[in-house]
């Protein structure tokens, strides 16, 4: 059984997981701080979810890109919601504001990457990398 990671799911995966902890562990885990975790503050989780999410987004666009269909559209789209997602880190007070958009650009960007693949036929289980 051959298994294959499609890296485009992955990347909306870790953008809305992303999404969810920005949005919504303030409000749900106001007392972790209780038992010494925080992960709601935390600079080193937020940048560590920023990088996962910019490599898997780098990979999995990039990789459509080269292997399949040779459209920028994808790249340009993730590029912008990416950053959208720096600047939420710079300025706080501005958190969900830049948030939203970064999130549906970053989707927006895998969902394109995925179609564009899709019809390119990268996804059909005959095609070899």
């Amino acid at each position: 059984m051959k298994f294959k990671l499609n890296w485009d799911a992955l990347g909306i995966i870790t953008s809305v997981a992303c999404a969810i902890h920005c949005a919504l562990l303030p409000l749900i885990v106001t007392s972790l701080p209780v038992f010494g975790i925080n992960i709601v503050d935390n600079k080193l989780f937020e940048w560590g979810m920023i990088a996962l999410a910019f490599v898997v987004g780098s990979y999995a666009l990039f990789h459509g890109y080269f292997v399949h269909h040779r459209s920028f559209t994808p790249i340009i789209v993730f590029s912008i919601g990416f950053v959208f997602l720096i600047l939420k880190q710079l300025f706080h007070q501005l958190d969900y504001w830049f948030l939203v958009p970064a999130v549906i650009l970053i989707v927006s960007a895998h969902y394109y990457n995925y179609r564009y693949c899709h019809r390119s036929k990268c996804s059909s289980p005959h095609h070899q990398h």
